[in-house]
């Protein structure tokens, strides 16, 4: 599994399937102040990319992909997306 959840941060390793969106959204619903740490993220399904848009996740480390960085980075700074997820 891609999704790690140790106390206060969730961690995104390797690949992250559309499969992994669903264990994403229970950590972020238990505590949506949990940061999220990418710098182990290769590439992510665009699910997982929405959840961290929609929960304006707080994101530790940096997107190793320029791509992830980009849009990740654009739509959690803008807000584009954001919902009351809770």
């Amino acid at each position: 599994m891609s999704v790690i959840v140790e106390g206060g941060t969730i961690r995104l390793v390797g690949l992250c399937p559309v499969e992994d969106a669903e264990p994403l959204l229970s950590a972020l619903q238990d505590d949506p102040t949990r940061a999220v740490d990418v710098s182990g993220l290769e590439s992510a399904h665009f699910a997982v990319i929405q959840l961290l848009t929609l929960f304006a996740a707080t994101v530790e480390g940096e997107f190793p992909d320029p791509f992830l960085r980009t849009l990740c980075l654009q739509s959690l700074a803008t807000g584009a997306g954001r919902a009351n997820p809770v």
